[in-house]
Parts: C-alpha cells; structure tokens; sequence
C-alpha cells in the first residue's frame, strides 16, 4: 500500500517539476533556465531533480513534449491544419523561452542520433507532416488548394518556412512568424478553383 503512495507522490512531484520548468523556460529563456532554477522552484536538490529525469537533456524533451500536449489541447479558431500551424506559431511569440529550446534543440543537438531529442524531433516532423499532408489532401479534392502542388512536399516547406521565421524571430522580434506561414499557404490556395 505505501508503495502506491510512493508512486503515485513520484508521478505528482515529475508532473510538477514539468509545469514549473514549462513557465520557467517560457518566461526566463532556455538559456536563463538552469537545473537548479527548476530544482529550486519545485523545493528539490539538482540531483533530486535529476532522479525524475535521466538527464538534463531528458528533461528539456520532456518539457517540448509538454508544450506540444498544451498546443494539441487548446482549441486553436482554424479552418485547416496550415492555418492551425499559424496560430501556433502566432502563440509561439507570447512564449519565447519555448522558442528557444525548440530552435537550439532541434537545429543543434537533436540532429545527433545519439542525443535524446533526435528521437522526439524526427517523429514530431513525421507526425506533423504526415498530418498536413492529409488536410492538403482533402483541401484540393474540395478545391481549396492547387491540383499541381504535391501535398507532402507543400507540407515540408511550410514547416521549413515555420522553423525558419522561428529562427528569424530571435533574431528580430519585429518579424511576424505567423503572416509568413499564412503567406505560403495563400500562394498555395492562390487560383485553386481557376482551372475550369
């Protein structure tokens, strides 16, 4: 019975350690937010900390995993899954800590096979892409996109478009990620029904 207990507490204190270290990156930056900052934060020693997670890495990933669960939860006002993919990126401006760990992550370390996010990173692009590739789809069998574009291949270029504007936008936070990602998918749509 007490192990129960004691599994359950576990469960309760990584649940916690997940959302504060969220709201942390969100609002210091990912380059502000150490382990002890979040260890700190949720009352626990850096090795603590480190007992819910393999590593700080581990952590990091499991933080992008629970951005990714809000971002699926929330009901986001879109049409489509390309204009679903710009009000995220609209949202992602609100919380340029998250940024951050996303661009460092998945441009720098996550392009190594052996480090943890590369795992998370190539199914989060298959997945994603998969996904919008099926919604192009059916947006040229009802003729709200061009017949001559290839789904899957408009799919990877506005996710280049999307992770790129990131990479802009933190550089220049005058840049508008979003009405870049709306741009492609309007030239995409552009003269969709005037093919008769």
């Amino acid at each position: 019975m007490a192990r129960r207990g004691s599994y359950a507490k576990g469960i309760a204190k990584r649940e916690e350690i997940l959302s504060v270290a969220l709201d942390l990156v969100a609002t210091q930056g990912f380059r502000r937010t150490s382990i002890k900052d979040v260890a700190d934060a949720v009352g626990l020693t850096q090795a603590g900390l480190l007992h819910y997670f393999d590593s700080k890495d581990e952590l990091w990933v499991a933080i992008l995993r629970r951005r990714d669960e809000h971002d699926n939860a929330a009901q986001w006002d879109a049409p489509d899954f390309a204009a679903l993919l710009a009000a995220v990126v609209r949202h992602n401006a609100e919380v340029p800590g998250l940024v951050q760990m996303f661009v460092n992550l998945s441009a720098a370390a996550a392009t190594d096979p052996e480090h943890p996010a590369h795992d998370y990173f190539r199914e989060r692009y298959e997945s994603t892409r998969s996904r919008m590739t099926a919604d192009f789809r059916t947006m040229q069998q009802d003729g709200r996109l061009r017949a001559d574009l290839d789904p899957e291949e408009l799919a990877s270029v506005l996710l280049a478009v999307s992770d790129g504007m990131q990479i802009q936008w933190l550089y220049d936070p005058s840049r508008d990620m979003a009405e870049h990602v709306e741009l492609v998918t309007r030239l995409a749509m552009a003269q969709a029904t005037t093919a008769s």
